[in-house]
C-alpha cells in the first residue's frame, strides 16, 4: 500500500474517531445538564437529548426552567448543526469506503 493511500486511511479514520466523539460528548453533555437542571431521570434526560438534536421534539417533556430554557435554546442551536454535519460526515466516508471497495473488485476482475 502506498503511502498516500496509508495517509488517506488514516485521515479517515482519524475524523470517524473525531466525529463519533462529538456525537457522544453532545450526547452526554445534554444528558447531564438536564438530569442536574430539569431533575429527570437519566433515561428521561438521554431521551431529551435526543428528541433534541434530531429536532424530532415530541412535546412530551419540555424545559420548565429558566436556566434550561436557555440551555436548551443555545444546545439545541449548536447541538443540531454539530450533530447532522457529524452524522453527513460519516455517511460521506461509509460512502467513499464503499465505492473504494467496488473499485477494488471491479479492478480484480479485469486483472
Amino acid at each position: 500500500m502506498t503511502d498516500l493511500k496509508k495517509s488517506n486511511l488514516w485521515r479517515a479514520d482519524l475524523l470517524v474517531i473525531v466525529t463519533i466523539s462529538a456525537l457522544v460528548s453532545l450526547l452526554v453533555a445534554g444528558t447531564v445538564v438536564y438530569h442536574y437542571l430539569e431533575h429527570w431521570s437519566w433515561v428521561s434526560s438521554f431521551y431529551f437529548t435526543v428528541c433534541t438534536l434530531t429536532t424530532v421534539g415530541y412535546g412530551d417533556l419540555f424545559p420548565t426552567s429558566e436556566a434550561s430554557q436557555l440551555f436548551t435554546a443555545i444546545f439545541a442551536l449548536a447541538g443540531v448543526t454539530i450533530a447532522f454535519t457529524s452524522l453527513g460526515m460519516l455517511g460521506s466516508i461509509y460512502l467513499r469506503r464503499g465505492e473504494r471497495m467496488l473499485l477494488r473488485v471491479r479492478e480484480t476482475k479485469e486483472e
